[in-house]
């Protein structure tokens, strides 16, 4: 890898002042599961690694008005062994559908929603778009992992963090901290975006920003589950992702979100399939008419069509496990 400074700054204000207003001179290493691989690789190549190892308000699950604050230093272990958010269940399950021990203890809530693509073009150096004489490499290639929704534009790569479907099911909200200690809050909805140009990011942060913590109000659905479909319970990463959350009333849902990972650019929300809730008990016949909703508008590519058969068992068994807590 590239030689580079590293910082362990012990303060907030510390490390928002060590980074660049601009993209590539500077990264941010929070469990170092995704970025010491992208050093290796030379697809990140900074002047500075930033450690937020050392940052003690960024760690931890605490109670606030309302919900909890989850720092974004907490370890995906710690944040599945927490009894304070035995109520967000769809959350939970994504924690601990990482497998892998290692990267439990290691892993961290912010690392996760802030990884990279793992889409092996752009991990082989071909770039964040993928393109080669204004041609996708990826829609002549080999695009087995890639997406089925929001893929009319360059990016085809897909969302690869697990907690994300959950977060936005749940309708959480970041909080992002830059230099002077300025925050702002944006809903989990809108912290991801769909690049157009390759210098271009997949979240709203900004190079000088760091996410600090995520908040996740006890009002947002008192019923949720997450359900993903994986290759023999690998180490890899998922397939499909379903995240759904839901309130039902009197035996019928007043109010439904389905979330699909791992299937676009960013997590997809499934408008289609919360509609076929409202309104009705949440029965296995409604979540098999969940299930077919949610794939609207899907766009397969040349070698990723059986996603949308994954997408419907997703779904509806996610609705189902929603139904039973």
């Amino acid at each position: 890898m590239k030689s580079f400074e590293y910082a362990a700054p012990k303060t907030l204000k510390e490390a928002t002042e060590l980074l660049s207003d601009s993209w590539g001179k500077t990264e941010i290493m929070a469990g170092g599961t995704d970025l010491v691989t992208s050093l290796k690789q030379r697809i990140s190549q900074p002047e500075r690694v930033v450690s937020l190892r050392n940052i003690p308000e960024l760690r931890g699950v605490k109670p606030e008005l309302g919900g909890y604050r989850i720092g974004a230093m907490t370890t995906l272990e710690d944040l599945a062994s927490n009894s304070d958010l035995t109520g967000f269940k769809a959350l939970i399950t994504a924690a601990r559908g990482v497998v892998s021990p290692q990267l439990q203890s290691v892993g961290t809530v912010g690392g996760d929603l802030c990884q990279r693509p793992r889409c092996w073009y752009f991990r082989n150096g071909h770039g964040l778009l993928a393109r080669r004489d204004g041609k996708s490499l990826v829609r002549d290639g080999d695009n087995r992992y890639h997406a089925i929704f929001g893929n009319d534009g360059p990016a085809l790569f897909v969302s690869p963090s697990s907690l994300a479907p959950a977060l936005l099911a749940l309708e959480s909200t970041f909080t992002l901290t830059g230099p002077g200690g300025k925050t702002r809050v944006v809903p989990a909805a809108d912290f991801f975006r769909t690049p157009k140009a390759e210098g271009e990011r997949e979240t709203v942060l900004k190079p000088n920003e760091i996410l600090t913590s995520i908040f996740v109000s006890q009002r947002s659905a008192p019923q949720n589950a997450t359900y993903e479909v994986r290759h023999r319970h690998g180490l890899d990463w998922p397939y499909v992702t379903a995240s759904v959350a839901m309130t039902v009333r009197n035996g019928e849902v007043a109010y439904a979100k389905v979330v699909l990972g791992h299937v676009a650019p960013t997590p997809w929300v499934a408008t289609a399939a919360a509609k076929a809730l409202n309104g009705s008990a949440p029965t296995e016949i409604q979540a098999a008419k969940a299930a077919e909703a949610a794939v609207t508008g899907a766009k397969p590519l040349s070698g990723n069509a059986y996603k949308i058969q994954m997408v419907k068992a997703a779904v509806k068994r996610a609705v189902l496990a929603a139904a039973a807590s």
